[in-house]
Formats: C-alpha cells, sequence, structure tokens
C-alpha cells in the first residue's frame, strides 16, 4: 500500500509539448492504480506536438510497469503526438528494449518472386544437396574401409552376435514375403509372355525370355528393392533414434567407434543375407512363371526344366548373383548416412526413413543399369 501510494504520474505542459514524469515504483503491485491513472488522461492537446517521457524520477520498474509505460508512449502516439523517453536508468532501458523488441513482428513477405528464378533456386539447391550427399557417403565408405582395416588385423573386435540378429531379420524373416512377390512377378510375366509369343507361335521361347529375365536382372533387382524398403528403412530409424537419444554420443564418449559397433554388422548382415535372398527370389519367379507356363501355356514341368537348363547357363546366373553384394553396400550406405543425420525431431527421421528407401532404390536401378552395360560391353 505504501508502494502504491508514492507511485504517480505527472504531467506539465511546456511549449513544444508535454512531459510526462513516473514517480516512485512501477511495478506489479501499482500496477492497477496506475492502470487507472493512465485511462484517465487526456493528451489530446498534445496533438502535433511532443509527448516526453523523463523517467529519471522512476524508481523500481518491472514488466508491469514497462507495458504501462509503452501504454503511455502508444497513448501519446495516438493522439498525433511524437513520443520520446529520457533519462532511463541502464536496467530500465534493457527491460524497455527486450519488451520492445520483444513485441515487434517480421513484416509480413508481400514481395513475389520471379517463378523462373525459384525454379533456378531450386534447382541449384538440389544439385548442392546431392554434392553433399555424395561426400557425405564417400566420407562414411572411407569410414568402413578404415574399421573392416582394424577389424582384420583385430577380428575378435567384430560384433558377430549383433550381425547374426540383423541377419536373422535381415535375411530369414524377409524370405516369405521376397519369395512370395517373386512367385507373382515371375507368374505375370511368364503369363504376358506367352500371351503375345502365342500370336508368332513361339509359346516354348516363353522358357528362354523367363530363365533370363529372372537370373540376370529381375530376381536381384526385385530383392534389393524389398530390402531397402524393409531392412534399409528400418536401419535408418534405428539410427536416426539412436542420434536423437545421444546414444550416438555416448559411444564415442566411451571411446567405442559407432561405425564399429552400428554399421559394420548391418553392411555385413546385408552383404550376406541378399545373394541368399537373391538366389530364393530368381527359384521363386522361376516356379511361379512355370505353373502358369503348364496351366496357360501348355508347357509341361519336363518340358520347362528342359528348355530352361538348354537356354541358361552357369554364366547367366552368376551374372545376376555377383551384383547382389553391390547393391548390399549401397543400400547399407544410404541407410547408416541417412539415420545419421537425423536431427532432434520425429518430423526428422520420417523425412530422413523416406529419403533412404527413395534414394537407395534409386541408386540400385543405376546400379543395374551400369551393370548391364558393363557386361554388354564384357560380351556376357
Amino acid at each position: 500500500m505504501q508502494d502504491a501510494a508514492k507511485a504517480d504520474l505527472t504531467v506539465e505542459t511546456f511549449d513544444e509539448g508535454l512531459v510526462l514524469t513516473p514517480l516512485g515504483p512501477w511495478t506489479a503491485e501499482t500496477g492497477e492504480a496506475l492502470s487507472e491513472r493512465i485511462d484517465r488522461l487526456d493528451l489530446s492537446g498534445a496533438r502535433g506536438k511532443t509527448v516526453a517521457l523523463d523517467l529519471s524520477r522512476l524508481e523500481r520498474l518491472d514488466t508491469v510497469g514497462a507495458i504501462l509505460l509503452g501504454r503511455l508512449r502508444a497513448a501519446g502516439e495516438a493522439a498525433g503526438a511524437r513520443a520520446e523517453t529520457h533519462g532511463a536508468k541502464p536496467q530500465h532501458e534493457r527491460l524497455l528494449q527486450a519488451l520492445d523488441k520483444r513485441g515487434k513482428s517480421e513484416p509480413p513477405q508481400t514481395r513475389s518472386e520471379n517463378p523462373l528464378f525459384a525454379l533456378l533456386a531450386g534447382f541449384g539447391a538440389a544439385i548442392f544437396s546431392i554434392r553433399d550427399d555424395i561426400m557425405l557417403g564417400l566420407a562414411f565408405l572411407g569410414a568402413v574401409v578404415m574399421a573392416t582395416a582394424k577389424l582384420m588385423i583385430a577380428p575378435w573386435r567384430f560384433r558377430y552376435t549383433s550381425t547374426v540378429v540383423h541377419l536373422e531379420r535381415v535375411g530369414l524373416h524377409a524370405v516369405p514375403i521376397i519369395a512370395l512377390i517373386s512367385f507373382l512377378v515371375g507368374a505375370i510375366v511368364a503369363q504376358q509372355s506367352i500371351f503375345q509369343l502365342k500370336n508368332f507361335g513361339a509359346t516354348l521361347f516363353v522358357v528362354d525370355l523367363l530363365g533370363i529375365l529372372v537370373l540376370r536382372e529381375l530376381g536381384v533387382l526385385l530383392t534389393a528393392i524389398m530390402v531397402a524398403g524393409r531392412s534399409g528403412s528400418a536401419f535408418t530409424a534405428e539410427i536416426g533414434s539412436m542420434k536423437m537419444r545421444e546414444e550416438i554420443d555416448a559411444l564415442k564418449t566411451m571411446g567405442l567407434d559407432p561405425i564399429e559397433i552400428l554399421a559394420m554388422p548391418r553392411l555385413v548382415a546385408l552383404v550376406i543375407a541378399l545373394p541368399l535372398l537373391a538366389f530364393i527370389a530368381s527359384m521363386a519367379a522361376l516356379l511361379g512363371g512355370g505353373l502358369v507356363a503348364w496351366v496357360y501355356g501348355d508347357i509341361t514341368p519336363v518340358t520347362f526344366l528342359q528348355r530352361l537348363k538348354d537356354a541358361v547357363t552357369f554364366q547367366t546366373f552368376m551374372v545376376g548373383l555377383v551384383k547382389a553384394p553391390f547393391m548390399a553396400v549401397v543400400i547399407g550406405l544410404i541407410a547408416c548416412t541417412e539415420g545419421a543425420k537425423v536431427e532432434g525431431s520425429a518430423e526428422s527421421l520420417g523425412a530422413r526413413t523416406t529419403s533412404s528407401v527413395v534414394k537407395a532404390i534409386f541408386i540400385v536401378i543405376v546400379l543395374d543399369g551400369v551393370f548391364a552395360m558393363l557386361f554388354a560391353s564384357m560380351g556376357i
């Protein structure tokens, strides 16, 4: 109550306008009385003149008092006067400045942007993003090579138990879905091929087409795409979650290598599992195609197997299988690097997981095309 008695506001008139002098403490305790005093203040006579706030006699000031001083300034400006502040103590000045900055917002951007410039800017940003991804991938590949060299020197440091766990998840648990999808794709390819080859009386050649297509391209490509979507996304989510919970930083603090602990078991599991899954996928696709050829094309299983034996060779089988380890390394590298790029939000985790799947599938298809051109140039 004593503070409320001391707090006041005096108004003095001079030639160029008004001088408003806050007195005593302007705080939360005195705020109600001062607010009523400000509401009763008449500044209509200061239009076109100056309303000066003399803060030299202000004893204490808190946020409530600073808001009331802001109301005084706003009232003067609303009356058509120019509001000025003088004599503020340093601590009061800092509070007023902080409150003034907090109350201001950025003006909306009204300038229209040229669509062509926006398109070029987006294209440039995409190019730089691709460059950054390539540099990060190469750096991660170098770290994996160094970790491999260390493990070859000290093989007892390799995490065999973790590798077996990931091999079970990547390989064994993926067999049913990969076999089913490959079976269906093989059946569809055989049905469509027979439908077209019947017009030329060359139905039997569906065996050649199916065998070469599945063993050279389709089996390993389907497998790599499904592994990228199934296991690659899981690796990214796991490593990204560990990054968000700062578990990777904890490993570094304990003197452990995250590449050796997290990446190597996953990469080794992928390199082992993908060729085996590709073999299973190829056999399932040939089985589906053989059943369709028997039912839809009147090609008996004995005829199908004999024709398949004549059409494909061991070289045809190995051309498809040799791609699998390279695709596995690509999927693992992309999954781990995208996981390491996760920031501290669930939105970032989802975006990186999606990016991992899309990039892995794209690079796998590009790599398959590169191998196809390489084998064609070698006459294989």
